[in-house]
């Protein structure tokens, strides 16, 4: 049986679906309720990387909240949540959020988020950054939000991509105190592991 520790899950149409599909099988391993939104873009993107439709996807949730749905729980600063992880976070909804000026479910329940003084981690999948975007990410950082794109932790020593998929997963649900066997820690896993042999 679920608890009441709430996470919301949100996904946009940038490249790494994968993230927030490692992050909601690994959330089922735990008392964490997840509230799902995904952005219309996402589905194309969820099709594409992943060969699966946005309902098989969702399914993964415990709720799922259409993009348009402004009225959802998740909008809602009484809707009590540990916070809000988007993975993959597109420059244009990280825009969204950075202005306040929120067009959908998604942006409004990360500003709701903020503003309600709950963890927002934004997983932002873009390369190279010009000078706007790291001013829109200095100013998401300056109201509360935690900018962290997933980049690889070769000190793991990754065997494959679905262990780095599974190491920056890890880390970001860290964030929300939520314990998963999905990282590897140093001076744990790691470099115990070089001192024992």
């Amino acid at each position: 049986m679920k608890s009441h520790r709430r996470l919301i899950i949100g996904v946009t149409g940038a490249s790494g679906a994968v993230y927030a599909k490692r992050a909601l099988e690994a959330l089922r391993e735990t008392d964490v309720e997840t509230h799902l939104v995904l952005s219309r873009a996402s589905e194309m993107t969820i099709r594409y990387e992943l060969d699966i439709s946005g309902a098989e996807f969702a399914s993964l949730a415990d709720h799922r909240y259409a993009i348009g749905d402004v009225g959802a729980p998740i909008a809602s600063g009484s809707f009590k949540t540990i916070g809000m992880l988007i993975a993959p976070c597109s420059v244009k909804t990280m825009s969204e959020i950075a202005t306040g000026v929120t067009s959908n479910l998604l942006s409004r329940a990360a500003d709701v988020a903020l503003k309600e003084r709950r963890r927002l981690a934004l997983m932002v999948r873009e390369t190279p950054l010009h000078l706007g975007h790291l001013r829109t990410m200095t100013q998401l950082a300056e109201i509360g939000a935690i900018i962290a794109p997933p980049l690889p932790a070769f000190y793991a020593e990754p065997q494959n991509m679905a262990e780095l998929v599974d190491q920056s997963v890890g880390r970001m649900l860290d964030l929300f105190d939520i314990e998963t066997p999905l990282a590897r820690r140093w001076g744990e896993d790691l470099e115990k592991g070089r001192r024992d042999h």
